[in-house]
C-alpha cells in the first residue's frame, strides 16, 4: 500500500470517531431557563394547591405538607420532561438540552430524578451553583454527580 492511501484511510477513520461538536450552555441562559420553568410549571402548581386543594394562603402557610407536595409534583414533572425530551419548557426556549456527558444522548428517568434531587442539594449549599464559574465545561455540582452536561441544541 502506498503512503498516500494509508494517510487517506487514517483521515477517514479519524473523522468517523470524532465526538460531535457542541457548545456548553452559558450560565445566564441556564438561569433564565430555570426562572421560565418556575413561572410555567411551579407557579401554577403552587396556585392549584393553595386555592383549589386548600382554603387559601393561610392554610398553605400553616401546612408542612403543602410545600413538600408542590416541590414533589414539580420534581415529577421536571424528571419526566428531562428524561423524555432532554429539556423543559424553559430550556426549550433557550435551546438547551440536558444530555449524558459521554454519549450526548438523553438521560433516563432515574438519572433525571437523581439530578433533580442533587439540584435541590446543590441549591441548598449554594456551592453547587457556583461551580460552573470555576470549570471549563460549566458543570454545576448536580451535573458532576449525575454525569450530565447542558449543551445548546443544534439547529
Amino acid at each position: 500500500m502506498r503512503f498516500r492511501d494509508i494517510k487517506k484511510q487514517q483521515k477517514l477513520h479519524n473523522t468517523e470517531t470524532q465526538k460531535p461538536t457542541f457548545i456548553y450552555a452559558y450560565y445566564p441562559d441556564r438561569i433564565k431557563a430555570l426562572i421560565t420553568d418556575m413561572f410555567m410549571i411551579y407557579a401554577p402548581i403552587l396556585y392549584f394547591i393553595t386555592y383549589v386543594v386548600m382554603n387559601g394562603k393561610d392554610d398553605f402557610q400553616s401546612s408542612q405538607w403543602a410545600p413538600f407536595l408542590a416541590v414533589s409534583l414539580y420534581g415529577a414533572i421536571y424528571t419526566v420532561l428531562i428524561a423524555k425530551f432532554g429539556q423543559t419548557p424553559g430550556k426549550k426556549a433557550y435551546k438547551i438540552r440536558v444530555v449524558d456527558d459521554t454519549t450526548f444522548e438523553n438521560i433516563g428517568f432515574f438519572r433525571a430524578f437523581c439530578r433533580f434531587v442533587a439540584f435541590l442539594f446543590s441549591a441548598t449549599i449554594l456551592f453547587g451553583l457556583l461551580t460552573p464559574f470555576f470549570r471549563k465545561d460549566r458543570k454545576a455540582l448536580h451535573d458532576i454527580i449525575c454525569s450530565t452536561v447542558q449543551i445548546y441544541e443544534k439547529d
